[in-house]
């Protein structure tokens, strides 16, 4: 068996461990964040430790690649927050202008 064979490539955005909707930069996040593999296998117990391993090795072995993968996604997702905080859900909406008028409430009884 191929590393690769662990993986799904869906795009070039996105890499998930085979059979799962978790992507390697959930498994690598906690990885580069100094987690051993019975660290992550505890935080993500659908995985088993060999999928982890896998994961960890093709990081290894392609690093390059991968730090840049795992760039593109952090870029992604911090735009995708900041165009959130510019123009949230109407949900969100509602639920902070509740919690404004219950904020102003308290201020007004006190």
């Amino acid at each position: 068996m191929q590393l690769e064979d662990y993986f799904d490539f869906l795009s070039a955005d996105d890499i998930r461990i085979k059979g799962h909707r978790i992507g390697v930069d959930n498994v690598l996040d906690y990885y580069l964040e100094g987690y051993a593999p019975e660290e992550i296998a505890a935080n993500l117990p659908t995985l088993t430790l060999e999928q982890i391993h896998a994961t960890i090795t093709y990081y290894l072995h392609n690093r390059p690649q991968m730090d840049s993968y795992m760039a593109h996604l952090a870029k992604w997702r911090e735009q995708r927050y900041q165009e959130w905080r510019v123009n949230p859900s109407p949900l969100v909406q509602r639920l902070r202008a509740l919690k404004a008028e219950k904020h102003h409430q308290q201020i007004n009884v006190s």
